[in-house]
C-alpha cells in the first residue's frame, strides 16, 4: 500500500505535559498529536520526532513525520477535497488540538516529503535556548513557565567563556544521562551566553543532536561558573573526566525551548538519514 509521508512543524507549551514521549497515565505531546491524527483520519498513526523533549520543556520549531495511507487521506479530506492536503491537515489538526490541549499545541505547517525523509535522522542540527532571570529584580511572574528564576546575579561573560571549551565533537558523558545502546558522542557546533534585551541571561546551543539531559546539564554547569562557584575552565575539565556524579547539576526543564531543527534539501534527506544511522551504530 502506497503511503504518503508528511513532515509537520509544531510548537507547544510543555507545562502541562510529561514530555514529548508517551508515558503510562501521564499526558504527553506525542499522545495529544497522535490522538488528534486518529480523530481526523480514523487511523492509528505513528509519529517520529526530531527531538524528544523532557517534562516541561517547550518547542517553537519541533518537527515530526508520519505516514498516511490513501484511505486516511480520503477520510481527512472528505469534507474539503478542493484545498491542498497539507492545508487541510494543518487546519483539522489545530481544530482538534485547540479543544484537547487548550491551545498548548499548535501545528505550524505540514508538507509532503519523500519516503526517505526522517524527522530524527535526516536532521542536520537542533537549536535550543535557555533563559535565566538572575536576581529577584528580574523575576516576572508572567514568565515563570519559560524562565528560570535564579536567586543570585550571574556573570554571562564568564559563562560564555566557559562554554567555549565544550565546542566540537566530544563524548558528552559527563553532561548526559546515558541510555542503553545510545552514544553520548555529539558535535556541539555553537554555544553562546549573553544578556538578552529583556535582561535575562540567554544561553543558545546548536548541535547535530543532543543526548538525554545534555542541554540542561551544560546550563547547570555554566550557572555554577556564572555565580563564581566554579572556575571558568571547570566545564571543559568535566567534559574530559567523562563521569556523571554528585557534581553534575541539571538546570530545570521549564526554561528550555527547542527553537528549531535544520534539514538538508529533500533530495538529500534519505542519504543524511542513512549516514546518521550508520554513524550512531559505529559509535
Amino acid at each position: 500500500m502506497d503511503m504518503q509521508r508528511f513532515a509537520i512543524r509544531l510548537s507547544y507549551d510543555g507545562t502541562p505535559f510529561s514530555g514529548w514521549a508517551r508515558q503510562p497515565n501521564q499526558p504527553s505531546v506525542q499522545q495529544a498529536v497522535e490522538e488528534a491524527l486518529f480523530t481526523i483520519t480514523r487511523t492509528d498513526v505513528r509519529t517520529v520526532v526530531a527531538g524528544r523533549t523532557d517534562a516541561g520543556v517547550h518547542a517553537i520549531g519541533q518537527v515530526i513525520h508520519c505516514d498516511l495511507t490513501p484511505e486516511a487521506i480520503a477520510k481527512l479530506t472528505v469534507r474539503d477535497n478542493a484545498s491542498p492536503v497539507e492545508e487541510t491537515l494543518v487546519r483539522r489538526l489545530n481544530a482538534v488540538l485547540s479543544r484537547t490541549t487548550e491551545q498548548a499545541v499548535i501545528i505550524d505547517s505540514a508538507r509532503a516529503v519523500p519516503p526517505g525523509f526522517d524527522a530524527r535522522f535526516s536532521a542536520l542540527r537542533r537549536h535550543y535556548r535557555y533563559l535565566i532571570a538572575d536576581g529577584p529584580h528580574r523575576w516576572n511572574p508572567l514568565r515563570r513557565h519559560d524562565v528560570l528564576f535564579h536567586p543570585r546575579e550571574l556573570d554571562p561573560a564568564a559563562m560564555h567563556d566557559a562554554a567555549q571549551g565544550l565546542l566540537g565533537l566530544n563524548d558528552f558523558l559527563s553532561f548526559c544521562k546515558p541510555r542503553e545502546h545510545s552514544s553520548t558522542i555529539r558535535d556541539l557546533q555553537e554555544i553562546s551566553v549573553t544578556r538578552s534585551p529583556e535582561g535575562f541571561v540567554e544561553a543558545r546551543l546548536s548541535a547535530d543532536a543532543f543526548c538525554h539531559h545534555m542541554v540542561r546539564t551544560i546550563v547547570g554547569a555554566l550557572i555554577s561558573v556564572g555565580e563564581d562557584a566554579r572556575p571558568v575552565d571547570w566545564p571543559a575539565r568535566r567534559l574530559g573526566e567523562r563521569v556523571r556524579d554528585a557534581n553534575t547539576k541539571m538546570a530545570a526543564g521549564h526554561a528550555l525551548v527547542l527553537m528549531g531543527v535544520d534539514y538538508p534539501d529533500d533530495d538529500a534527506a534519505s542519504a543524511r538519514a542513512e549516514a546518521t544511522r550508520a554513524r550512531r551504530d559505529q559509535e
